[in-house]
C-alpha cells in the first residue's frame, strides 16, 4: 500500500511537470554576407540569405551610407509628408516576400524606388522580416497586454548595459478610482521565461498616486529605481522616484527633486492629460500637452536631471504637434504626443494614437540638453504616404485631416527595433495587424500575423538584443481568458553593406584560430571568439558530455576576419561541455564550464 501511494505521488507530480511548459520560442533569425560586392551595371544582384527558426514574410532596402550630414534638413513628399534631419535616407525598398526556412535569394536590379539607377558606390543594405505562417505563442496571461490608454515597460538590459538573458516585462494591473485623491497603482514584473499560466511568477510593487494612464520608465543605472508620471487636481503633473519593493509598496525617494517628486503646470486645468515618462542618458524626458479635447496650443518636451530631479530644459514641439487648421476642419488642434518609446542609440519615438503623426528624436543628440525640435529630429512620419494616414479615404468627412482621434488607425504605440525600423499596431484597418517605418521614416505598408482578424490590435514592442527571446511581443485581441496577455511572434532584422570597390582587409589573420571561450566556467551565457584566413561557411555547434550536439549556435557565412558568438546556457543543467568552430576543412574543439 505505502509503494502504491509513492507511485501516486511520483506520478501526479510527473504530471504537473509536465503540464508546466515555459516559454521558449522558435527564433527567426536572417543571415547574409555583411559586405557585398556590385558594379551597378545595371544586371540584377543576387543575395543569398539563409533562413533558420520560422519562415517569414522578408523586405530588402537599400540606403545611403554615411551621407548623414549632407542630408536635410528637408520636408519633401506629398502634403510634406516627410521630414529628414541629417540621416541617411531610402534609396529602394522592396514589397513583402514569403521566404522558407533554409537558402534563399533576394534579387535587385540596382535601381531605387522611381525605377532610376543608382549611381557606384557604397551603400547600406537592410532586411527585416517577422514570421507571418506560425501562431502567436502566449509568453504570459498573467500580465495584461496595454490596452486603450495604459502602456508597459520592456526591460532589455542589466545595470551595466549588457543584454539580458531574460529580459522583463512591467505593466501595471491596479489603478487609482479617481482623480482627486491618491490611492494604490500596482505595477506587475514577469520575466519572460517562465510558464505563461504559472500566477506564482509575477511579482508586484505599489505606489500611492493620483489615477493616470502612463508607463514606467526604469533608472538605467539602477533597474531598482523607477519614475512614474501621474496627474495631480489642478493640471499639475508630478514624476515620482520610487524604489521598488517586492510584493510591497515601492519606497518614495524623498531626497530627489522636492520631497520625492518634480513638479509641473498643464496646459488646461479641466481637462485629463495622458503624460508619457522615459529615462536617455542622465535625462529624464516627460512631457507638457493636452490630450483629451485637443484644444490646447501647447506641447513640449521636458528634460529633468536625473540626479536631483530638477527641470533642466524645456523643448516646444508645437510645430508639428498643434494645428489650428485641423480644429477649424471640426478635428482637433493638438495631436499629442503621449507617448515615449526608446528606441536604438540613444533616439525616443514620439507618437499618440489621436494622429497621423509619428516622430523620432535624439534628445541629446550633439550632447546638448534640450535644442530646437528639428536639430534634435531625425525623421518625421504625417499624411501623404499611406502608411499612417488619417482621412486618406476618397470619402473621408475630414480628407487629409491629421489630427483627428475619431478614425484609424489608431496606433497606439509606436516602437523602433535596434535598427531603427517601427512598428505601430493599426486597428480599425480590418485583418492587418501592424504598419511598418523604415529606419528614415519611410513607410512601409500594412502587414497582418497569421490568423489575424479585424479585432483591436494595442500595440508591439520588439526585443533584439541576441537573447534567446528575441522576437516580437504584442497581444491577441481578445478578451477571451486564454487569449489575454503578452503574445510572440518571431523578428529579425540585419543590415550589411553593398559596394563597387570590396577592398582587401590587410589586417586579416593568417591563420584559422579559436579561442578559450569567456567567461569560463560561466553561468548562464559566454563568449566564443575566432579567427577566420578566409571567407566561408561556419558552424558553431555544442555537444555534452556523450558527444551528442545539443545546439548549433551559428551556421551561416562569415567573411575572414575576427569574430564572435555567443552561448545562452540557461535552459541546459550544470557540467562540462564541447563547442567546435568549423569553417572549411578547419576545425577545433574546445572544453567549457557550465555552472549552476
Amino acid at each position: 500500500m505505502r509503494t502504491f501511494f509513492i507511485f501516486v505521488c511520483i506520478f501526479l507530480v510527473a504530471v504537473s511537470v509536465s503540464f508546466a511548459a515555459e516559454f521558449s520560442p522558435t527564433k527567426l533569425k536572417l543571415n547574409a554576407q555583411p559586405m557585398i560586392e556590385y558594379q551597378f551595371n545595371g544586371t540584377e544582384l543576387s543575395i543569398p540569405v539563409t533562413v533558420s527558426g520560422t519562415p517569414a514574410n522578408l523586405l530588402f532596402a537599400v540606403f545611403t551610407k554615411d551621407q548623414a550630414e549632407s542630408i536635410g534638413p528637408i520636408r519633401n513628399g506629398y502634403l510634406g509628408w516627410h521630414f529628414v534631419n541629417k540621416i541617411d535616407t531610402c534609396m529602394y525598398i522592396s514589397d513583402m516576400t514569403t521566404v522558407g526556412v533554409g537558402s534563399n535569394t533576394v534579387v535587385w536590379n540596382g535601381k531605387d524606388s522611381d525605377g532610376m539607377t543608382i549611381p557606384k558606390g557604397e551603400y547600406t543594405y537592410y532586411m527585416w522580416a517577422y514570421d507571418n505562417v506560425s501562431a502567436k505563442k502566449p509568453v504570459t496571461r498573467q500580465v495584461p497586454f496595454p490596452y486603450s490608454k495604459t502602456w508597459a515597460t520592456l526591460q532589455k538590459y542589466d545595470d551595466n548595459g549588457n543584454p539580458l538573458n531574460k529580459p522583463v516585462i512591467y505593466r501595471f494591473t491596479a489603478l487609482p478610482s479617481g482623480y482627486d485623491e491618491r490611492g494604490d497603482c500596482i505595477h506587475a514584473k514577469w520575466i519572460i521565461g517562465g510558464d505563461p499560466d504559472d500566477a506564482t511568477l509575477v511579482e508586484t510593487s505599489s505606489i500611492s498616486v493620483f489615477r493616470s494612464y502612463t508607463q514606467m520608465a526604469l533608472d538605467p543605472n539602477d533597474h531598482t529605481m523607477w519614475y512614474y508620471n501621474c496627474q495631480r487636481p489642478s493640471a499639475v503633473a508630478e514624476v515620482g522616484k520610487y524604489k521598488w519593493v517586492p510584493n510591497g509598496e515601492s519606497e518614495l525617494q524623498v531626497d530627489w527633486g522636492v520631497d520625492g517628486y518634480f513638479t509641473y503646470q498643464l496646459p488646461q486645468r479641466e481637462d485629463e492629460y495622458m503624460n508619457s515618462v522615459a529615462v536617455e542618458g542622465d535625462q529624464i524626458l516627460t512631457l507638457n500637452n493636452e490630450f483629451k479635447s485637443g484644444l490646447s496650443l501647447e506641447s513640449e518636451l521636458l528634460y529633468v536631471d536625473i540626479a536631483d530631479g530638477t527641470e533642466t530644459a524645456r523643448v516646444d514641439m508645437s510645430k508639428w504637434w498643434i494645428r489650428v487648421d485641423d480644429a477649424e476642419a471640426g478635428a482637433q488642434a493638438s495631436g499629442g504626443p503621449h507617448k515615449i518609446i526608446n528606441g536604438p542609440d540613444g533616439t525616443v519615438a514620439l507618437s499618440s494614437h489621436t494622429t497621423c503623426l509619428d516622430q523620432v528624436i535624439a534628445p541629446l543628440r550633439y550632447g546638448e540638453i534640450g535644442d530646437d525640435i528639428d536639430t534634435i529630429t531625425l525623421w518625421v512620419n504625417g499624411n501623404g504616404d499611406y502608411t499612417g494616414d488619417h482621412n486618406f479615404e476618397e470619402d473621408a468627412d475630414k480628407p487629409w485631416v491629421c489630427f483627428d482621434f475619431n478614425v484609424g488607425p489608431y496606433k497606439y504605440i509606436s516602437a523602433p527595433d535596434a535598427n531603427g525600423f517601427t512598428m505601430f499596431p493599426c486597428y480599425d484597418m480590418g485583418a492587418v495587424s501592424f504598419g511598418l517605418y523604415a529606419p528614415d521614416g519611410t513607410g512601409v505598408s500594412y502587414h497582418a500575423f497569421a490568423g489575424e482578424t479585424a479585432g483591436v490590435k494595442y500595440g508591439e514592442f520588439m526585443v533584439d538584443i541576441g537573447s534567446s527571446y528575441d522576437g516580437i511581443y504584442t497581444d491577441n485581441n481578445s478578451a477571451e481568458a486564454d487569449k489575454v496577455g503578452w503574445w510572440y511572434i518571431a523578428h529579425d532584422s540585419i543590415k550589411g553593406v553593398i559596394t563597387d570597390n570590396v577592398a582587401v582587409d590587410e589586417s586579416a589573420p593568417a591563420a584559422f584560430t579559436v579561442a578559450q571561450n569567456t567567461p569560463n566556467p560561466f553561468n548562464p551565457s559566454t563568449t566564443i571568439n575566432f579567427s577566420l584566413a578566409q571567407s566561408g561557411n561556419v558552424t558553431v555547434d555544442v555537444f555534452n558530455i556523450a558527444g551528442q550536439k545539443i545546439e548549433a549556435i551559428a551556421n551561416e557565412f562569415m567573411n575572414a576576419g575576427n569574430h564572435s558568438v555567443t552561448w545562452d546556457a540557461s535552459g541546459f543543467s550544470a557540467g562540462v561541455y564541447f563547442y567546435t568552430v568549423k569553417s572549411g576543412d578547419f576545425s577545433q574543439t574546445l572544453k567549457m564550464t557550465l555552472l549552476k
